[in-house]
């Protein structure tokens, strides 16, 4: 598998736990686990846009 892929599949992955435990931390009113969430989505994000910047440079 391609690092752009790679780079995009896990980033993909990232935010949609992070939603997850952002959405958790909601519900149990739980404000470290809602800011992790926050903090992996963010994270995700940028791991998603580094594939595809990867992808569009050819490597």
């Amino acid at each position: 598998m391609k690092s752009s892929t790679k780079d995009q599949i896990e980033g993909k992955v990232r935010k949609i736990k992070g939603g997850i435990k952002e959405t958790a931390g909601e519900l149990t009113d739980n404000p470290k686990l809602e800011a992790e969430g926050k903090v992996e989505k963010q994270v995700g994000k940028v791991q998603e846009k580094v594939g595809q910047i990867k992808k569009v440079v050819g490597k």
